[in-house]
Order: structure tokens, then sequence, then C-alpha cells
């Protein structure tokens, strides 16, 4: 079954949550174990749970993970990041990324941020 999407981020946010439940299907006590694991790493504490995704976005980027990025990129607009507030974490991953984070930042990020807003409206 085909699905049609609005753009290449809900498309690729559809492909890895399909993916997951595929592998949950498969692996049922592994992802349980891993989704409550990092459900409690998410959590509000100490750092906000908008602090965390600034966090795990920056970490994507450094690993060029490019599902991650799309996810987190999104985790961020749910928390209420502003673009602002994502492209300056994007720019201290790049401090330490180099190139290949700043590629990713300048591409995929951005394509998402303008994505994902559009997919509110």
């Amino acid at each position: 079954m085909e699905m049609d999407f609005r753009n290449s981020t809900e498309a690729a946010l559809h492909h890895y949550k399909q993916g997951l439940g595929v592998f949950t299907k498969k692996m049922p006590e592994l992802a349980h174990h891993y989704n409550a694991f990092t459900e409690e790493c998410f959590k509000e504490g100490v750092l906000s749970q908008k602090d965390k995704q600034l966090i795990a976005l920056g970490i994507s980027l450094y690993s060029q993970d490019e599902y991650c990025i799309i996810y987190h990129t999104k985790g961020c607009i749910d928390q209420g990041c502003s673009e602002e507030e994502i492209l300056e974490a994007v720019g201290v991953t790049a401090a330490f990324g180099g190139g290949a984070a700043m590629s990713q930042a300048v591409t995929l990020v951005q394509e998402s941020i303008v994505e994902l807003n559009q997919l509110k409206q």
C-alpha cells in the first residue's frame, strides 16, 4: 500500500515508525527495554525535555544519522524550540563536527524545519 506523503520529512518519519514497528514485532522484549530506556532518558529532569532534544539533535548531526536528525528536529519543534535555538545548537555541533555536521544542518535540518512547519498548517 503506497501512502501519499506531503513532503520528504513526513515520509522519513513514517518509514522510521514503520521499521520500528516491524522490529518491535520481531524483537518485542528488546524493543520494550530500549523504549523504556529512551523514555527515561528523555523525561523532564534537571535538564528540560527541550534541552534534551537539542542535545539529541546535536549528537544526531555529529553522527550523521539522517533519521535521527529528522526525528530530533521534530522533537525540538514539538518541545517549543524556535528556529534560532535549533540553528544555534547546530552551530555548536558544527564547531565539533566540522563540514559533515554543517552539511546536514544547511540541508536536512533546514528542510525538515520548513516541512514540519508545513505539516502543522
